[in-house]
This record gives C-alpha cells, structure tokens and sequence, in this order.
C-alpha cells in the first residue's frame, strides 16, 4: 500500500491486524494443549478433537450472527463482545474437570469469542475504510495478522506451557483475548444506510440463490479442512513420528511465518489478477505439499519444508474469499455474507479436526486424513474455476 494512504485507514488496517494476530494466534496455540491436558484428564485425542470441532461449528455459526450484529450495530461492540466470551472460555477450559465442561468453555465460549473478533467481522471493516484500490492488498495485511500471530504465540505458548505448566499457559493466554476488547475502539462504527437500498433478508436471498456463491462456501470448507486438521493435529503427528513438542510447535510457527507473505502477496495478486484463478492455485497447490509429507520420512527439515510450503498457501483464501464476496455482492452487508461463507469453512474445520481424532483413536494413523486432504484440494480448486466474479449486487429498491 501507498505511504500516502491516509493515517485513518491506516490505524483501522493495524489495529484490525493486532486484533486478529492475538485471536487466531491463540487459537494456533490449541494443538500444544491436546498431550499436556490429555494426560492430567485422562482424555484420548478424540476427546480434545471433539472440544475443537464443536468450537469451530460454533465459531462458524456464530459468525453469522455476530456478521449481522456488526452490520447493525457496529464492529466495535461486536469485537467487545467477542473478546469478553473468548476470554471466558479460556478461563472455563482451564478449569474444566470433564468432558461436558471443555465442550462448553474450549468448545461454544471460545467459538463465540472467535466469531465475533476474527475475519467476517474485522475484513469487512477494514474494507470499508480503505480506498478500492487499495482494498485487496489491505486485507491481504490483516489476513496476514492471523499468521503473524500463529508464528509469534505459537512458540510463546510452548514456552509458557514448559515453564508455567499448561494451567498457567491459559491463565496468561485469556490475557490475550481481552486485550481485544480496547483495541475495538479503533474499528468501531458500522456500514453506512443508503436511501432506498434493499433489506438484509433481500441481499442473503439474493446470494444464496447464485451458483458463484455456493461454490464459494464449499471450497471455503475445504480451506477449514485443511487448517483445522493441521492446526490440531501436526504437532502430535510429528511426535509420533519421532520428533519433539518443539518441533511440532515450531512447524505451527513456520506456516505462521511464510504466510505473513502468503497472505500479503495474495491480497496483492487479487488487485491485478483474477481472484478465482489465484484461489483454485492456492488450493490445488497445497496438495503437493500434504504429498511431499506423507511420502517422506519424518524429519526435522521434512516438518519445516511442509510448514513453509503450506504456510504460503495457508490463509491466502481469506482475502481472495472476501475480496470476491465484497466485489460480487457489494459491501453494505459484507459482514453479514462473509459469516455465511465462513459457516462453510468452519464445517470443514469441524469434519477435519473430528475426523483426524476418530481416525487416529481407530487405526492409529492420520493416513486416511492426509489422503482426504489431497483429493478436497483437489476438489475445492475446480470448485472455484466456475465462480463469476462480476458484481451482481442487487438493484436499489426504487
């Protein structure tokens, strides 16, 4: 972006960006908790996988909820929201003694406290105050946050953990997710009514009845897939193939690292090329790099040149996914269409983080996952080849 944007949109950029960097670096940090509190509660990996998945239902569903309430009401008391009940539920997760109570605190808590301080309702505000020709590469930078905050927390969380134990990490974590209440001050404000424009159940209508955006939601699903799975369960995998805790933590970091770029540059490919084609190559590419994984023996370089390669490929969807919902559909309700979309990516999210639990607890491997990982990035890649990228907003009601 141009130095001579002004200070204004600038501060929305960075603060949105600070906002998602603690969130979605605290969410990277869960996969570090599966051993450690496994073994204090005597939970196996499908109980832990179980808690994620139910979170990334409900952060999927809560998204669009939260996306209406900041249409409505504003960003700024959304994200106050959001960051109250994530803290809480890391609070909760810490405390919790069985089963039901990690669903409800790391399970329903934490996906709410997500839904309402990640991207369906940072990106939209974000794009409204940037200038359209620097709107894809803007979201390109806060989409970047999340990944700056998986390569900067993800190591602090492993640190904290061996230091404070895992009962102290989340006390020192929830710290976090409050601090995004603050932060809301600088993103408050909601999208500007025009005379005459259509309702909201106009513009949902209008968009669930276009194939472009069904395509969308579905190959947004396999991105959820893919992240959730890797998020929860790499570290664990590594380890089981010999390596350390540190190794595994370390890989998380690394996707962090390299999608800073990935991030960035894809925001910054969307403002010059079509953003369909770039989001089916970021699909198909992330194949070869679950092939590479799988095919080779499990070292410490091997985990580190997976981590790197999909790291550039990891929330590269993000802007693309947004930047298209905004151009087709137009961005008076683009919080609340960006929540519907996300429900897609949190159901698949929900089937990865579940399916590598169940798979693992059955047959002691995550084979099968890896492999339904290669065939959706396969699929998810000629699900966006059809997408129409002409904006088709709706008429103004006369």
């Amino acid at each position: 972006m141009s130095t001579s944007t002004p200070t204004p949109y600038m501060r929305t950029l960075l603060m949105g960006a600070l906002i998602v960097l603690l969130v979605m670096g605290v969410r990277a940090t869960f996969g570090l908790f599966m051993q450690p509190m496994g073994a204090a509660h005597g939970w196996g990996r499908d109980v832990f996988s179980m808690a994620f998945a139910i979170q990334n239902l409900t952060w999927g569903i809560g998204c669009i909820f939260f996306g209406m309430m900041a249409d409505r009401y504003g960003a700024g008391r959304t994200i106050v929201l959001g960051a109250i009940l994530g803290t809480l539920g890391l609070i909760g997760m810490r405390l919790s003694t069985d089963e039901l109570s990690l669903y409800l605190t790391a399970g329903v808590l934490v996906g709410l406290g997500q839904a309402g301080t990640t991207f369906p309702v940072i990106l939209p505000v974000v794009a409204r105050a940037v200038p359209a020709a620097y709107r894809s590469t803007a979201m390109g930078i806060a989409s970047a946050g999340g990944s700056l905050g998986q390569f900067a927390v993800v190591p602090t969380g492993q640190l904290l953990i061996s230091q404070t134990d895992w009962t102290g990490a989340l006390w020192i974590l929830s710290l976090f997710i409050a601090a995004g209440a603050p932060l809301a001050y600088f993103l408050k404000g909601k999208p500007e009514a025009q005379r005459g424009e259509h309702s909201l159940k106009a513009a949902i209508r209008h968009a669930v009845a276009d194939r472009s955006f069904h395509f969308l939601f579905w190959s947004y699903a396999v991105c959820g897939f893919h992240t959730a799975f890797i998020t929860l369960h790499l570290p664990a995998f590594l380890v089981d193939g010999g390596l350390t805790a540190t190794h595994g933590a370390t890989a998380i970091a690394f996707i962090g690292l390299f999608n800073v770029l990935g991030c960035y540059y894809s925001g910054w490919l969307g403002e010059r090329y079509s953003k369909k084609t770039l989001l089916a190559a970021v699909y198909f590419l992330r194949a070869f790099g679950i092939i590479f994984l799988i095919a080779l023996p499990t070292t410490p370089m091997v985990a580190y040149a997976f981590a790197a390669w999909m790291g550039v490929f990891w929330l590269g969807t993000v802007p693309l996914t947004q930047g298209l919902i905004g151009q087709i559909y137009g961005l008076r309700y683009a919080a609340t269409l960006s929540g519907i979309v996300f429900l897609g990516h949190q159901i698949g999210s929900f089937i990865g983080v579940w399916m590598g639990g169940y798979v693992y607890q059955t047959t002691g491997s995550y084979t099968i996952v890896w492999w339904a990982g290669i065939v959706l990035a396969v699929v998810a890649a000629v699900l966006c080849l059809p997408i129409k990228e002409q904006a088709r907003a709706l008429p103004v009601p006369a």
